[in-house]
């Protein structure tokens, strides 16, 4: 059992690239549909999530990985772009209710990344579609400390 950190982040723009919804015509649906194939050959199936991620700042914070639940190098995801490095964090927003939701911190290594950079407070998270979510949405999240430190 990890300890988990309790953080409050707020929901940002993002680049709407692993959507889709930014109409790039190299990554057609979103880059998270065409890279879940071959995280799912890898043994990570992200069937449950919504194909985008939801992009949160942490700031003031800062995050520092320290040991990913996943990590996966020189994944060739794409015909004409680079491989990269890509690592899973654990992930759980803490509903109004108290429940929880399971999701995951998915996170392409920035020095194996072409483009589209995120900010280092912008985590982008996984979780099933929710639509009582938008830009602005304050979110409690827990983050495994002995994956990631918040600081």
């Amino acid at each position: 059992m990890s300890n988990w950190q309790t953080i409050t982040a707020r929901v940002v723009r993002g680049h709407q690239v692993a959507s889709g919804k930014n109409g790039n015509p190299r990554f057609p649906g979103g880059t998270l549909r065409m890279q879940e194939p071959f995280f799912n050959a890898l043994g990570l199936d992200l069937g449950i999530y919504h194909p985008g991620t939801l992009n949160v700042s942490i700031a003031p914070l800062r995050y520092r990985v320290i040991r990913p639940r996943h990590t996966f190098h020189q994944v060739k995801w794409h015909p004409t772009e680079p491989a990269e490095d890509f690592s899973f964090f654990d992930v759980r927003l803490v509903r109004p209710d108290g429940g929880r939701l399971d999701g995951l911190i998915y996170f392409p290594h920035p020095e194996t990344k072409p483009e589209h950079f995120q900010r280092p407070d912008v985590l982008e998270l996984l979780f099933p579609y929710s639509d009582d979510v938008g830009y602005g949405t304050e979110l409690i999240l827990e983050i495994s400390a002995a994956q990631m430190v918040i600081a």
